[in-house]
């Protein structure tokens, strides 16, 4: 059921090759194309659900998923130790961004920049739900590379260290988060596979993902899109009730046929039983009891 062909994740698939490589690509991309450190600047990581729902949006999400589900393979171990391999190093250059995002901020106008930053969250977003629609989109690295010749502004650029601990925290628990939420699919990766659709999950995030660079803009969104990619996983998990019933329900008539056979009502099933006992008795007479010399037309079929 798990598998998922989407031709984006083919596409990186074949650009990268090997398991490692690939969720490497994926949950360090935010890191690569500057929407986390844009997130932090933006105030997304003022408190701690904050950080929860940017870890899982940014950092897990469908496409971490997919690449741990349908293209890892390996025991749950291997492919947790291949997740901790990526994970913590991610952890690490999260904390160092935040430590320089005021840097960053000091390079740009991060006012044009969060623009640009919520046109590739919402991108991304398209393309995860819609490859058809994808096409048409500029690739979140094109738009990326353009907010930043259109924010650039190197005469202020100064070296600033954050002095904000516990934004440093948040964004670090973002990571961890992210890292944590692909630990977990890892670990139950045989049984997810057999009772999560992820085709249906990567539409559902893909809604909280757009929903998330909105929020970016200034509009009341809260922890909406929080809430829309944990009503996504709870509509992505296929539970198999009904088979369970239906077996059920195969099981009952073959043990009420029990009581029938060993004495219940005279009907057919106990007349089978006793003509074989008298088919051995008779064998000498040279005559089948079964066999009815009656030729009327009348007569009940079963005779």
């Amino acid at each position: 059921m798990s598998t998922s062909r989407h031709p984006v994740a083919l596409r990186l698939e074949s650009i990268v090759g090997g398991d490692a490589r690939l969720l490497a690509l994926v949950m360090m991309l935010p890191l690569i194309d500057g929407v986390f450190p844009a997130l932090i600047l933006a105030g997304a990581l003022n408190d701690p659900l904050g950080a929860v729902q940017v870890g899982l949006l940014i950092f897990g999400g469908s496409a971490t998923v997919a690449v741990i589900l349908a293209e890892m393979s390996g025991t749950p171990r291997e492919q947790a130790a291949i997740v901790l391999l990526v994970g913590i190093p991610l952890i690490l250059l999260s904390a160092v961004q935040a430590a320089l995002a005021p840097s960053f901020e000091s390079l740009i106008d991060i006012a044009i920049f969060e623009r640009f930053a919520a046109l590739v969250i919402a991108a991304i977003a398209a393309k995860t739900a819609s490859a058809t629609i994808g096409e048409y989109l500029p690739n979140p690295i094109v738009i990326i590379g353009l907010g930043l010749v259109a924010s650039v502004d190197p005469s202020g650029a100064t070296f600033t260290v954050m002095n904000d601990p516990a934004l440093v925290a948040n964004a670090t628990l973002a990571a961890a988060i992210g890292v944590a939420f692909a630990l977990t699919i890892a670990l139950g990766a045989p049984y997810l596979r057999d009772y999560m659709d992820i085709d249906r999950f990567r539409f559902g995030s893909a809604v909280a993902l757009g929903l998330l660079p909105l929020s970016l803009l200034g509009m009341a969104f809260g922890q909406a899109p929080l809430a829309a990619l944990i009503v996504a996983a709870v509509f992505a998990i296929d539970l198999p009730l009904e088979r369970d019933s239906s077996d059920a329900a195969d099981d009952g008539p073959a043990m009420s046929v029990d009581p029938v056979t060993d004495g219940g009502d005279a009907d057919g099933s106990v007349e089978l039983d006793v003509e074989p006992v008298e088919e051995s008795d008779d064998a000498d007479a040279g005559t089948y009891p079964g066999d009815d010399t009656t030729d009327t037309e009348g007569r009940a079929p079963w005779l």
